[in-house]
This record gives structure tokens, C-alpha cells and sequence, in this order.
């Protein structure tokens, strides 16, 4: 596919988006359609498509509409390059500017230049202060890419080595003591041998400082209660070298946390209902995502405030349930993957206002500039 074709298969791929199609299955519908494609093809309309996601309300004002046609005009002009020079028409490329389209277009202001819903932006203003322009700038742009290395499997000069073998350029980040950040070669990760031997895993700088930050120890008996897919299990299970027991209110989520498990070597343990008393739980609960609208745009747009306060009544719940399991003097983790403060610290004073015999004692916000996603966490200790 030419340049000029690969913009018109995001155009179309933008359009079923903006008429309610998820942007992952708008994306599969196009490629099952396009045989024709490779596997560059489809990664640069995958790229367009974010790109223009991640900046879906200064597109549409600086490509003067909102179809995918005019967005992408929008966000080539944000990226220094003349739309003319691509809307050609040939060799299925988008037809030409029309004079009305060259004309059209203008700079962006206030929220749509930060490119965000009035209402979140005055949120994320609330929440931040000063932090909440450079914050909303940042998930403008893409997000970098990070392994953990595994230690049970290696360190970190080891990783590095394995990962250069196969052309994957990587160099340490100092969020988070196992952090690698990827610079060259993304895309060969899942194929490489490092990561299927174990040695790395894709995760978050600001995810695995969530969990450094646990005051976890050899021996201790500790769940992750929100589980998911079993990233934050298996880091954990790589700090204590002990068993990690993993819940999820979703049990499918977990389906491939054994397979993930003995790649890596780890110990988790997968439990339908926890029982008894442990000395530390996590829970990473469900959340708006805002932290991490760099990797899923998509979900800036869709948040309703309706949505996020139902949010906040299952992180609440979440809480209230994982605290009966936490033994006396032991540690409760809360973590969102969020920048919004109703979801952060405002959770947590509610928390200890209605069980003061707990005691918070750490609160961190993870914010882009740190080098990762927006994550929240706060330790709690229950009384002994």
C-alpha cells in the first residue's frame, strides 16, 4: 500500500469509529477485508488511527470536520506535512483538497487543544493543579514501551544482551529498579526468545513501581485480588520467590495467568474465593483507565461521568470486601491506573472515614512525566 492508500484505510477505519464501532474491532473489520495488506501496512493504519484518536477534538478543529477524512487532514497539519502531498487520488489515495478543505481549519483552544471532554478537563484540573496541562499533553502523544525483567529468569545486564541479539534496543529507567525501556524494535518483542523464554515481560515503569513499592517479603501470604491478566501477580511472585495467590471477579481474564506463570517461572495460584487472612492484598481495581489513555485513547471519549461514579461505587465495594481478608497489623494496596482524584485519594479518605481502624501510610500519583502511565496507589495498615 502507498502512503496516500494506508491514510484512506484509517479515513474509513475513523468513520466506523466515530459511528459507535469499538476502534480494535473497526480495525479487525479492515484488515479481514484487506488481504492485500502487510504487516507494515497494517501497523501505519493502526498508527493514523490512534494518532488521530489521541487527538480526536484538535483534528477535527484543524482539519475543519469531523470525518475520519477531516481529522486526518487535521493531524497531518499537526505533524508539519501539507495534506495536499498525500490526498492525491492516485493509487487509492484520498481524493484531493477541495478548495473549501485547503481553507478550512483553525488553531484550538482551551480543551480541544489539550484534547479533552469539557468535563474531564475540568476534572483533571480539579485533580492536579498545575500538573493537569502537562499531564493532558502527554496522552496526546504515544506511549513508550516497557519490559520488566524477570528475576527469576535473569537480570538486568543479562536481559539487555538477550534482547540486543535480536535487534531490540533497550535502556534501564530509574522508576523502577527491573524497568527497561524499549527504544528500538518494539515490534519483535513477542517473537523474541527473551520474551518466550521468560525474561521479560511487557509492563507499565509505573505498574511495576506499584509494586516495588509493596512491603512484601519471603514467607508472607499475599493476594492480588483484582488480578486481570496477572501481571502484577507474577512481579510479586518475582519479588517474594513464594506463592502469589490471584483472584479476579472475571475468572476469564485469568485464563492464560498458569501459561504466563510457567514461562516465567512464578508461583501464582489462581483462587476462586479467598479464604482466610493474609498479610497483604492488592487491589488494583477497575477505574476510568485515565492514566493510560496514551495506549487506549479510545476510552477518553467514551467516560461519561454517570459511568465514572459507578466506578467509584465498585472500587468502594472492592475495598470494603478485600479489607475483611487483610489479618490484623497486615497491609492493604490500593491501586488505579488514574489521574482523576474522586478514584485516588478521595476513595481512600472515604475508606479510612468509614474504617478508622486503618491507617494510610503511603499515597503516590504517578503522572507521564515520571516516564510511564498515570498510576495511583496507597498502602494501608490495619490495626494489630
Amino acid at each position: 500500500m502507498t502512503p496516500g492508500a494506508r491514510l484512506q484505510a484509517a479515513a474509513e477505519v475513523l468513520d466506523r469509529i466515530a459511528g459507535g464501532m469499538a476502534a480494535e474491532q473497526a480495525l479487525l473489520g479492515w484488515s479481514r477485508g484487506a488481504r492485500y495488506a502487510g504487516s507494515k501496512d497494517r501497523a501505519a493504519v493502526r498508527d493514523h488511527v490512534f494518532d488521530t484518536l489521541r487527538r480526536w477534538r484538535s483534528t477535527a478543529v484543524q482539519g475543519g470536520g469531523e470525518s475520519g477524512r477531516a481529522r486526518l487532514i487535521g493531524l497531518l497539519r499537526q505533524q508539519g506535512i501539507a495534506p495536499e502531498t498525500l490526498f492525491t487520488g492516485d493509487g487509492h489515495a484520498p481524493a484531493p483538497l477541495t478548495d473549501a478543505e485547503t481553507a478550512a481549519g483553525a488553531l484550538p483552544e482551551g480543551a480541544e487543544a489539550r484534547d479533552m471532554p469539557d468535563w474531564l478537563d475540568a476534572l483533571l484540573t480539579e485533580s492536579l493543579g498545575d500538573e493537569a496541562g502537562p499531564a493532558a499533553e502527554a496522552l496526546r502523544e504515544r506511549a513508550p514501551v516497557f519490559l520488566r525483567v524477570n528475576s527469576l529468569r535473569g537480570d538486568l545486564a543479562a536481559a539487555q544482551e538477550a534482547l540486543a541479539a535480536e535487534g531490540i534496543e533497550t535502556r534501564p529507567h530509574p522508576l523502577a529498579a527491573g524497568a527497561l525501556e524499549v527504544i528500538e524494535g518494539a515490534r519483535r518483542i513477542a517473537q523474541g526468545r527473551a520474551f518466550a523464554d521468560g525474561l521479560v515481560e511487557l509492563q507499565d515503569v509505573a505498574s511495576q513501581a506499584v509494586v516495588e513499592a509493596l512491603p512484601l517479603a519471603p514467607g508472607l501470604r499475599v493476594l492480588d485480588y483484582c488480578a486481570g491478566g496477572g501481571g502484577k501477580a507474577l512481579a510479586m511472585a518475582a519479588r517474594t520467590g513464594g506463592e502469589i495467590e490471584a483472584h479476579d471477579a472475571e475468572p476469564r481474564r485469568m485464563s492464560d495467568l498458569p501459561a504466563r506463570a510457567e514461562r516465567a517461572g512464578a508461583r501464582v495460584r489462581p483462587v476462586a474465593k479467598p479464604k482466610g487472612s493474609y498479610d497483604l492484598v492488592l487491589c488494583d481495581v477497575p477505574c476510568s483507565g485515565s492514566g493510560a489513555w496514551r495506549r487506549a485513547p479510545e476510552g477518553k471519549w467514551r467516560l461519561t461521568p454517570e459511568r465514572l461514579e459507578e466506578l467509584q461505587k465498585v472500587q468502594a465495594e472492592i475495598l470494603d470486601i478485600a479489607a475483611r481478608l487483610v489479618r490484623p497489623g497486615g497491609v492493604l494496596a490500593y491501586a488505579t491506573c488514574s489521574m482523576l482524584a474522586p478514584e485516588n485519594g478521595a476513595q481512600i479518605a472515604a475508606f479510612t472515614q468509614r474504617h478508622p481502624e486503618w491507617t494510610v501510610t503511603e499515597q503516590r500519583q504517578y503522572l507521564p512525566r515520571d516516564g510511564g502511565d498515570g498510576f495511583y496507589h496507597a498502602l494501608l495498615k490495619r490495626a494489630s
